[in-house]
């Protein structure tokens, strides 16, 4: 299938420039992706967030990822100016967003693009059908969101890749072409087999990822534990009255929102990395980067987890905070080099790439048949 050169359409998020310097796996993944399949000799066209830096040719559709956009446009206040007789106000991302989607569509219309993958939840799919060549979508845990179900209804029959085979049990009958799991760059995760006497809880503070059932493990196991990632603003309660109150700086650190080089650090070192979820997880960078590491992953059977551990070899698999923490007793059982190996076959960014690069060829010469 290598023998297609593919010109490929594709549609990045623009919450954060691409590559992200800090937090933004969806985006770490679409630069993963669209670097290797320009290596790999495909021509592709990347719509993202003005700041990008990317081999591909950069098409910027909004002057400023939306995370990065400047505060005194932001924080704004929204009232009517006298002046002008207009009302002023923060940007509206909204309407930028639609702007960043219908510059891609546009730019397709034209036509010599062979197909589109687009990385954008649902909100490229009302596009799909106005287009001369296919449009397939990352699902990036779109499913999960209840809200999205009409319109993914509406276009279920559109070519759909899941990045596990249990991100589909959220949406089982849309129609899957196939199953790709996120890549990780293994230069930036190198591997580490000596290891410290500390614990890992990396990801959003959120109830369903579960950073407070990591404290608990880690107190249960009696080890140090530390924290690293986004509070976001509707769950400041959840992390101020579950999370915060544990935070000494001994047995419990909070190290911030960690850029991509430093969390590597933290993944290199850890004894393990707790991942007590409670959703399906579709397919978390956390796990992969720090099994890259040859870090071993204490998590439960929710989502991706199942495909990612390789239980008793490459981590564990557990029901409770219980079972956790006695797991973090055999911890020493594992194998740091299984951990590494478990990523260079399954998850590296070359599989990825070559999982895409499948699915594009067959929906291409699908499409030329139907022609």
């Amino acid at each position: 299938m290598r023998e297609l050169h593919l010109n490929i359409a594709m549609l990045a998020p623009i919450s954060w420039p691409l590559p992200p310097a800090g937090y933004g796996p969806w985006e770490q993944v679409v630069y993963n992706l669209t670097e290797e399949l320009v290596a790999r000799g495909h021509h592709v066209t990347l719509f993202a967030a003005a700041g990008s830096k990317t081999s591909a040719d950069l098409v910027p559709t909004t002057p400023h990822a939306f995370n990065t956009w400047p505060d005194e446009q932001t924080q704004q206040p929204r009232k009517y100016d006298e002046r002008t007789g207009l009302l002023e106000g923060p940007p509206d991302f909204r309407a930028l967003e639609q702007q960043h989607v219908a510059t891609c569509m546009e730019h397709v219309s034209a036509g010599g693009f062979d197909l589109v993958h687009s990385h954008l939840h649902v909100h490229a799919l009302v596009f799909s059908r106005l287009i001369p060549c296919p449009l397939v979508s990352s699902l990036h845990g779109a499913a999960w969101v209840r809200a999205s179900h009409p319109i993914l209804e509406r276009y279920r029959d559109n070519p759909f890749v899941s990045l596990s085979d249990a991100e589909r049990t959220l949406k089982p009958d849309l129609n899957y072409v196939a199953t790709v799991y996120n890549g990780v760059d293994l230069d930036q995760f190198t591997f580490e087999p000596t290891k410290q006497d500390y614990l890992l809880f990396a990801g959003r503070l959120s109830p369903e990822k579960g950073p407070a059932e990591a404290i608990r493990i880690a107190k249960k196991a009696g080890l140090p534990l530390r924290i690293a990632g986004m509070i976001e603003p509707q769950y400041r309660d959840y992390y101020d009255n579950e999370v915060a109150p544990h935070i000494d700086g001994e047995q419990v650190q909070y190290l911030g929102l960690l850029s991509q080089k430093d969390l590597a650090v933290q993944y290199r070192h850890a004894k393990a990395v707790l991942f007590p979820i409670r959703w399906c997880e579709p397919c978390s960078m956390v796990g992969i980067e720090a099994q890259a590491c040859g870090t071993p992953i204490i998590g439960t059977w929710y989502g991706y987890l199942p495909e990612l551990i390789r239980d008793d070899e490459t981590g564990f698999l557990v029901d409770t905070v219980e079972d956790a923490a006695a797991a973090v007793g055999k911890l020493d059982g594992i194998d740091p080099a299984a951990c590494r190996r478990n990523i260079e076959q399954r998850f590296s960014r070359a599989t990825m790439a070559a999982g895409y690069e499948r699915v594009f060829t067959e929906l291409v010469q699908a499409s030329a048949g139907r022609r």
